[in-house]
């Protein structure tokens, strides 16, 4: 006795084929990748599977030799007791063309002996309609993520190890995680293609792109040289790499962070994830509350611009054993740079912009400066050592004067070894901590200050006489910063007064949220009001005879507040010691 199937359910089909074009693309393998974009396009061929219902042999009519056959029966020779069917007469089999959702009720087999270990299992019926097309989407992404994990796990099993065949992993999935990553509003590079005009035929272009990557094929393009002002009056130069550029170094970067994760030193902050600027000013509020006395505050003088290449492949070959991603890597180092219309070559450096040269300095400076400084305050210091590092932006305290000048001196040497130079004027030797506002006291001066990361640091006591870190806001970092909104807001001025006063408020609720630590509160409502008064400044200058007087500017307050400066961020020793980065 055979099973009975149900009449199967009505359900919705899909205009398009359900199989994804990824998944059906990666089931041909040996063939050419670009034929295997276009072959889904293709009619369904005679001899394929999906084509064998379609293409059955008709059945037969009276009179042709299956005359002589003798009766069957659903594909089978008529038992005794059956009625046989009749000659010409099609018979499908059992579930041969029954919709996948059907409901199947169980029947015994047609065995005649059943034994308890045979079961007769059924099939309920598909409930709701089937998954979307696009469902694969969050599947690839939880799939590619754990992968990455995968990688960090084995990363912190085997320490000092290197990775081969890392390049094998730059497949669609993981190229279209980076794509989503990337920043939509971002500004285009050499071949002026943004993040939504290259997401027209997404899956396409990416599956063309990792058939260039694994080929050895994919050639970087320029990158586009822009400068921005800094606080000292010159600009910084950025590299802006094309948006196919940009996609696969996102996806380089995924793949080495959970490696080099593990190698990387806990002084080390910058451009890592789950750390910021805040993490590494916490870290060194902590520091410079224990026993420090002298601070060494330095700076090397334009490292993105003088990374050396060849020192750079060697300590990407410490743990990356792939010959191909290492030579990958090279390509963007080496791939110019387009300023004004010329390309330039460089030899040395990585452009400052690019998603992957954040990566590449942290590898560069954990060699060169993390590993090292490990070394000399083991066996060398003899006093206590602290340091904070956050990308070529570093800051060392020290128990001795003696640690902190030998100290300055051996960094000279260690970074000039691989072409790097300490900036004369920016890294000092400085008395700072506890002890520095008493020494200062009895040579009649006041005790010195260094900036780090936007913030000017000064020793000052508390109410009960003990020493207190005080962080305010660089003045240097708010003169620029003023002088910039200035100018815009007098570009504004003619625009509507709400979308001003909008803009405005963006804005002074970006600087609080960067600039809002505590004893900082005289520097923010500074701030505040010399924005409120620039603004005030230019709207009265659209006219000639708009002067204000103190009701209709009050009356102006009232209808356009400015938000109130507060403090957002909780004391360093608190955020430091409830969550604390790993080393």
């Amino acid at each position: 006795m055979t099973g009975r199937v149900m009449q199967p359910r009505k359900r919705h089909k899909s205009k398009g084929s359900t199989r994804s074009k990824y998944g059906e693309d990666r089931a041909r393998k040996g063939s050419d990748c670009r034929a295997k974009a276009s072959s889904e396009a293709r009619p369904s061929l005679p001899w394929s599977k999906n084509s064998a219902r379609h293409h059955m042999s008709p059945a037969r009519k009276p009179g042709d030799l299956g005359g002589s056959s003798p009766p069957m029966m659903g594909g089978r020779r008529a038992r005794e007791g059956e009625e046989p069917q009749a000659v010409g007469t099609q018979v499908s089999k059992p579930h041969a063309s029954e919709e996948s959702d059907a409901l199947m009720v169980p029947g015994k087999s047609s065995n005649a002996w059943v034994t308890p270990a045979e079961t007769m299992e059924g099939r309920g019926a598909a409930e709701g309609k089937l998954a979307q097309r696009n469902a694969f989407r969050t599947q690839r992404r939880e799939d590619v993520l754990t992968h990455l994990e995968r990688v960090g796990q084995r990363a912190k099993e085997k320490k000092g190890k290197e990775f081969n065949n890392l390049l094998s992993h730059i497949k669609v999935p993981l190229l279209t995680e980076a794509y989503l990553r990337l920043r939509k509003d971002a500004a285009p590079g050499v071949d002026g293609e943004t993040w939504s005009s290259y997401g027209d035929d997404l899956e396409a272009r990416l599956l063309d792109l990792e058939c260039r990557v694994q080929r050895g094929s994919y050639h970087p393009l320029p990158v586009r040289r822009v400068h921005i002002p800094k606080g000292d009056g010159r600009t910084r130069p950025l590299g802006v790499p094309a948006l196919e550029d940009k996609i696969v170094q996102q996806a380089v970067r995924m793949l080495l962070e959970p490696i080099y994760e593990e190698e990387f030193l806990g002084f080390s902050y910058g451009f890592r994830p789950g750390r910021g600027q805040h993490t590494a000013l916490d870290a060194l509020a902590v520091a410079l509350n224990r026993r420090v006395a002298w601070v060494v505050d330095a700076d090397i003088r334009s490292f993105f611009d003088t990374i050396d290449h060849e020192w750079m492949k060697r300590f990407i070959e410490l743990r990356v054993g792939d010959k191909r991603l290492v030579r990958l890597l090279m390509k963007w180092l080496h791939a110019g740079v387009m300023e004004e219309g010329e390309l330039h070559d460089v030899q040395q450096g990585t452009p400052q912009g690019g998603i992957i040269s954040p990566l590449m300095a942290n590898i560069y400076l954990h060699y060169v400066l993390d590993l090292w400084v490990q070394h000399w305050r083991k066996r060398s210091a003899r006093g206590d050592v602290y340091i904070v590092r956050y990308a070529d932006d570093f800051v060392m305290g020290f128990q001795r004067e003696a640690d902190a000048k030998a100290m300055r001196e051996a960094l000279a040497e260690r970074l000039a070894e691989f072409g790097l130079e300490l900036h004369p004027e920016k890294t000092r030797v400085l008395r700072f901590g506890r002890f520095a506002r008493k020494t200062c006291a009895e040579e009649r001066r006041r005790p010195e200050t260094f900036d780090f990361l936007g913030f000017t640091h000064i020793c000052a006591e508390g109410p009960d006489g003990r020493f207190r870190l005080v962080r305010r806001t660089s003045r240097k970092k708010r003169q620029a910063k003023l002088g910039v909104l200035r100018k815009e807001i007098r570009r504004r001025r003619h625009e509507p007064v709400t979308e001003q006063h909008q803009w405005l408020v963006s804005v002074l609720r970006g600087h609080v949220n960067y600039y809002g630590v505590p004893g900082n509160s005289s520097a923010l409502k500074s701030f505040r009001r010399q924005v409120r008064d620039s603004w005030h400044r230019q709207l009265q200058r659209r006219s000639q005879r708009a002067r204000w007087s103190n009701a209709a500017r009050e009356r102006f307050e009232a209808r356009f507040p400015l938000p109130e400066p507060s403090i957002i961020h909780p004391r360093p020793h608190d955020r430091f010691f409830t969550k604390r980065p790993g080393p």
